[in-house]
């Protein structure tokens, strides 16, 4: 199990440039939003579209707080595609969406401003 990070944690160890591009972050549409009421804190199971060299993955993720499932699909979001795929509850999360806490911790979605070609990777 995965540890949420600390907000108000100091600065990680300095990292070299080579382990930053160790972890593969894309962006996405998402195509698909839908509840998902067996998972253990509040969640929505997201299928997201990555483009045609990713393709389309699936995540869960505990954005219920500020989204609704009718204002996902069409939204684009951040991901990591690279960390294996991770059993929750009955699903199997393929990526792992990027977000920020917001004041309460609740989490904010990491997205472009601007629409970007899906599939595109974080520099």
């Amino acid at each position: 199990m995965h540890k949420t990070p600390d907000p108000q944690a100091p600065v990680a160890a300095t990292i070299g440039f080579d382990d930053f591009l160790a972890v593969d972050i894309r962006v996405g549409t998402i195509v698909e939003a839908l509840p998902f009421p067996e998972a253990r804190k509040p969640a929505w199971r997201l299928t997201i579209d990555f483009g045609p060299v990713i393709g389309i993955k699936r995540s869960s993720a505990q954005i219920t707080e500020h989204y609704a499932l009718e204002d996902l699909p069409g939204r684009q979001v951040a991901a990591v595609v690279n960390f294996p795929p991770r059993q929750i509850g009955p699903m199997m999360s393929e990526v792992l969406t990027l977000g920020f806490p917001d004041a309460e911790g609740k989490v904010v979605l990491f997205s472009p401003t601007v629409p970007v070609p899906n599939g595109g990777r974080l520099f």
